[in-house]
């Protein structure tokens, strides 16, 4: 069954959350290939800071690759990889 193409201007203001729930974020902007003709990336802002401050360095956003994309609907849903990001900005501090 295929389905109909999307715009990808819908994807724009939809909440990204990791697939165990954690709020990530908000899409601001979308990366695109003309080449290849397909999304590369998805530029979030309004992050959760608890997650992903360590990471922002000063940033508003961070872009997440499209191949973390697990599911679009309402929301987006991302790998949980989002989580073990911060994870490991915690175990760097600890050592």
């Amino acid at each position: 069954m295929e389905t109909e193409p999307q715009e990808i201007t819908n994807l724009v203001g939809r909440e990204v959350y990791s697939t165990n729930g954690v709020y990530v974020g908000q899409v601001e902007d979308v990366k695109l290939d003309f080449d290849a003709e397909h999304v590369t990336g998805l530029a979030l802002h309004k992050v959760n800071g608890d997650l992903l401050d360590a990471r922002l360095d000063g940033h508003r956003g961070v872009m997440v690759p499209y191949r973390w994309i697990q599911a679009v609907g309402d929301v987006i849903l991302v790998s949980d990889v989002v989580e073990q990001l911060s994870s490991s900005d915690e175990d760097d501090e600890a050592a």
